[in-house]
């Protein structure tokens, strides 16, 4: 007997030792007892954009390419000189495509004659005072852009406001799953899981592009910001007891 509780007391501690450290400090995992439910809910916030983002471009024609891009350089010029002098910072102007092109004629079974050169140029400029925007884009077509585009208007910073999305749609999926809950005759035990689903953006309100001549014969240009919608879903698990 002396001999069967001597052995039974070595094994008892190899079988301990055995046990890797890792799977001894394991906590037990927590199963779900109760019945699930996975709710699907969003949460919107309606913001004012503040920046709007314009596109200005400029097209010269001239016989040869060197006098067209001469052209177009000078002009583009002028034009980003303009922006700058409204107060619009470096960091907020940026050129977007540079571009020559030959023009040809065409005639019926005749080769096509090149008859002059295109060249093009675009800025794209973020104005941060959505409100000046509309004077300063009067004011660079006085200064050579024949071609206007936008604007795109956004959020600068969404991220505090998508963080209140993000709470509402927690809060919208915690009562959803109360109405399961009590419609079911049972009770909300807990969260399982969260997860964040999609990001609705603002879709962009663009503006056709114009021509210099139309342009031109409007007065006083302006831009309304308008309001945006942020929205945000989540996918919520909860057991239900």
């Amino acid at each position: 007997m002396g001999e069967i509780m001597s052995k039974l007391g070595v094994a008892a501690p190899l079988a301990l030792a055995l046990m890797s450290p890792a799977a001894a400090q394991e906590p037990a995992k927590a199963f779900m007892t109760g019945t699930r439910l996975d709710v699907v809910a969003s949460g919107e916030v309606n913001a004012v954009p503040d920046v709007a983002t314009v596109g200005a471009g400029v097209v010269s024609q001239a016989e040869t390419a060197a006098a067209a891009m001469s052209d177009n350089a000078r002009r583009t010029a002028a034009t980003v000189a303009t922006i700058r002098k409204a107060g619009v910072a470096d960091r907020d102007i940026q050129t977007t495509s540079i571009s020559l092109s030959p023009q040809y004629r065409y005639a019926e079974n005749k080769p096509p004659v090149i008859i002059g050169y295109q060249a093009s140029s675009r800025v794209s400029v973020r104005f941060r005072d959505i409100k000046a925007a509309g004077p300063i884009l009067d004011s660079l077509v006085a200064a050579g852009a024949n071609q206007i585009d936008g604007p795109t208007l956004s959020i600068d910073k969404p991220e505090p406001l998508l963080d209140q999305a993000r709470k509402k749609a927690i809060v919208a999926a915690r009562e959803r799953a109360a109405l399961y809950a009590g419609a079911a005759g049972l009770r909300v035990k807990r969260i399982v899981a969260i997860s964040e689903g999609s990001f609705e953006s603002p879709m962009p309100r663009p503006m056709p592009m114009m021509s210099m001549a139309r342009v031109k014969e409007a007065a006083d240009s302006s831009i309304e910001a308008g309001e945006q919608k942020l929205a945000i879903s989540v996918s919520v698990t909860f057991e239900l007891e």
